[in-house]
């Protein structure tokens, strides 16, 4: 083991598992390593996580005593993960709650000194999220005091009100899980397999259907269909066929947004890649003005800003 390493950050989610080696604890310029594996909580019994830990840091791993302090969010929290951990409730503070309410798991081996971050819940409407409060913190590390909405695009996307650093409310959207189960295990898997790669009119195509969505959020149910039949009269290939229907989807999702958020204050999108992409040029056709932020770089932020407060900078 590197003798600079002092912690490690992870983010655990369903099927993947992402860790960062860390130094100082100052933030993420302080990551000394990053690595990554399909260990996620869907393939672990709660005593497998030390060993899948120790699997992916490999050379770096601490020996047997060293009882290495590991901050960890997400599934690996969530009930039949590592250890349960709860949730916070709102209003939460999404700069001093970053830490606070957390598990240490029994199951923790004599390698890893272990603590799980809680997800945040709401009562009305019945809401949960856990992962993406920790990159809320992260956010706010660098936003304090912020005041608007935040949206992270993903298998649940979240919508968040957030007044000067208090998480006030939330909505999920099951956006990607619908595509997914759309496309895996109905008709349109027939026509639309997920190897088809995007075209050149791919772009123009999920513009195309996010703007009929916004007009008309009904599409995703009343259209459906003419996917399949227009994939068989040869009308729409392919990866032409999964960009509207990605288009109709997120228009929905952003229209229903729309009607439940006060979207003339500051937004912030926090994703990645080419879903992050997406979601930018959808809320754009919507005139919605959203600077992308790095999602991995924030879940980062928030996992040293929960280290700062558990060990106040210091480990021991």
């Amino acid at each position: 083991m590197s003798e600079a390493l002092r912690w490690i950050a992870a983010d655990w989610g369903t099927s993947r598992l992402r860790i960062w080696g860390m130094g100082a604890g100052r933030g993420a310029d302080a990551a000394l390593f990053a690595r990554a594996s399909d260990q996620g909580m869907a393939r672990l019994a709660p005593g497998d996580y030390p060993a899948a830990l120790t699997a992916l840091l490999g050379d770096q791993a601490p020996g047997p005593g060293a009882l290495l302090p590991v901050v960890v969010c997400g599934m690996a929290g969530a009930a039949g993960g590592w250890a349960e951990a709860g949730y916070g409730a709102l209003p939460w503070d999404a700069g001093q709650g970053a830490g606070s309410g957390f598990v240490r798991p029994d199951a923790g081996g004599d390698r890893f000194a272990p603590v799980i971050l809680p997800g945040l819940a709401q009562t009305d409407p019945p809401d949960v999220m856990r992962g993406e409060e920790t990159q809320i913190a992260g956010f706010i590390a660098a936003n304090p005091g912020f005041t608007g909405t935040l949206i992270l695009p993903g298998t649940h996307s979240k919508w968040v009100t957030l007044d000067r650093g208090l998480v006030r409310g939330f909505r999920s959207f099951m956006t990607g899980e619908v595509f997914a189960a759309l496309t895996g295990a109905t008709i349109l898997r027939l026509t639309m397999p997920s190897d088809a790669p995007p075209d050149d009119a791919s772009d123009e195509t999920f513009l195309g259907a996010v703007a009929a969505a916004l007009d008309d959020p009904h599409l995703p149910l009343s259209d459906l269909f003419s996917l399949r039949a227009g994939a068989l009269l040869g009308h729409d290939p392919a990866p032409q066929g999964r960009a509207r229907l990605s288009g109709w989807l997120i228009g929905a999702e952003i229209a229903a947004a729309r009607r439940a958020f006060d979207l003339g204050s500051p937004i912030a999108l926090i994703g990645a890649g080419d879903l992050g992409a997406r979601y930018r040029s959808a809320l754009a056709l919507a005139e919605i003005k959203a600077p992308l932020f790095d999602g991995e770089a924030l879940v980062l932020d928030g996992l040293c800003a929960a280290y700062r407060n558990i060990f106040d900078g210091d480990p021991a």
